[in-house]
């Protein structure tokens, strides 16, 4: 079978090299049964590979199953891929075969791995060793002949970096690596996705397919794409269903592409930093902290201003006119009422009953401390119960356990 061949029967737009390369390696692949590591952004179409490996392989009567990674909450992403016994958690009714048990002579496809927990990559690497693994609450070791396809658009060598992916995983399933370049790096392919696009849409809707003037093809071969062939195909079925006129210009082309602000894919992966705020609560602390801090150094300012008149120091005007807006209420008056400062020299006597009772005390502003503070303050509250304490602080009660382990507090 041809390159046109495999093009047409997995459904696969474009004529670049860089696109017929990628479909020459999957073919040559096919046969063997090494890993393969898939990695391109998101929109790229990177989950047509893996069925063309699967059907050129000699697995191709098996099972295919594709799985996505990042749509399994971590909880449960164990018992969906190696399956569970059961009672071997809560809601565990029945025994379960996984997507390996299932897949076994056949292929797995693992889009986005790089969202996989770091527990669930370790019996990951089993089965790509050794085949084995074993259910979720269960000791029995069993066996699985399965090739593993995995895809993902994280940077992972970053993200190895940061101690979010094994080194050890990524160099076994990186057996072959295939990239699949992004739209902007084979524009000769963008107009031909339109009008592929664009003629699809008129079948789907039974209405003339739009085409673009000189203009708008300029425009369609400038823009970055950064979300590839996904996003080429969405702004493609809008026009199709909201502009009455077929032939689309170069203006209203421009209305259907957004601004783009240098964000590109693939999504990187980025680690926290330890300053960074865990939530909103915390910047609003730490805004709170900041103007306290503020209106601590003004009234430190204003004290010894008062404490130079008291000495018969003359006062700045300037100053003057501060003190006038900080003691002045809101019907005018001042504080003791009586007429205002002169302008020029204050006298003693017009802020002889003022007294400043606050004593200056260098408060902490320190996020840790504060958030110390907070959660002894909820324990006492409600008896060192912490499912409670950590519903008002708005925390779920493991991470009220794991702060309480932290800080080390009582």
């Amino acid at each position: 079978m041809d390159i046109q061949e495999i093009k047409q029967r997995f459904g696969i737009i474009g004529s670049s090299p860089a696109l017929l390369h990628v479909i020459e390696i999957a073919v040559q692949v096919a046969p063997t049964d090494l890993s393969v590591l898939i990695t391109g952004e998101s929109g790229t179409g990177k989950e047509s590979f893996p069925q063309i490996i699967h059907q050129f392989s000699a697995r191709k009567h098996g099972k295919y199953i594709a799985v996505n990674c990042g749509a399994i909450p971590e909880g449960t992403i164990d018992s969906e891929l190696f399956g569970h016994e059961k009672g071997s958690f809560t809601g565990a009714l029945a025994d379960r075969k996984g997507y390996f048990e299932e897949s076994d002579g056949g292929t797995i496809f693992l889009d986005e791995i790089g969202e996989l927990p770091l527990s669930t990559q370790v019996r990951l690497l089993r089965v790509l060793e050794a085949g084995e693994f074993m259910k979720v609450g269960s000791s029995k070791v069993l066996k699985t002949n399965v090739r593993v396809v995995a895809a993902t658009n994280l940077n992972i060598p970053e993200a190895i970096e940061k101690g979010k992916f094994r080194e050890d995983l990524y160099y076994r399933l990186n057996t072959v690596p295939i990239r699949v370049l992004p739209l902007r790096d084979r524009t000769e392919d963008v107009h031909l996705l339109f009008r592929k696009f664009a003629s699809d849409f008129a079948d789907k809707y039974r209405m003339p397919a739009i085409r673009l003037d000189n203009e708008a093809v300029s425009v369609l071969l400038d823009y970055h794409w950064p979300g590839n062939v996904r996003q080429l195909k969405n702004i493609t079925e809008q026009i199709s269903i909201i502009e009455k006129e077929r032939l689309i210009d170069a203006k209203t082309l421009r209305h259907y592409i957004p601004i783009h602000r240098e964000s590109k894919l693939p999504a990187l992966y980025h680690g926290v930093d330890e300053k960074t705020f865990s939530s909103e609560r915390e910047i609003l602390y730490q805004i709170l902290f900041d103007m306290k801090k503020d209106m601590n150094d003004l009234k430190k300012l204003v004290h010894d201003i008062l404490q130079n008149e008291t000495a018969g120091a003359n006062v700045h005007d300037d100053n003057a006119q501060l003190i006038r807006k900080l003691y002045q209420t809101e019907n005018g008056n001042y504080i003791p009422d009586q007429p205002a400062p002169n302008r020029g020299t204050i006298k003693p006597a017009v802020h002889e009953n003022i007294y400043d009772t606050e004593e200056f005390i260098e408060e902490s502003l320190s996020l840790e401390d504060k958030e110390v503070e907070m959660i002894r303050k909820s324990l006492e509250k409600h008896k060192g119960k912490r499912k409670y304490a950590a519903r008002e602080l708005g925390i779920s009660e493991r991470t009220l356990y794991r702060k309480i382990k932290e800080y080390n507090i009582d």
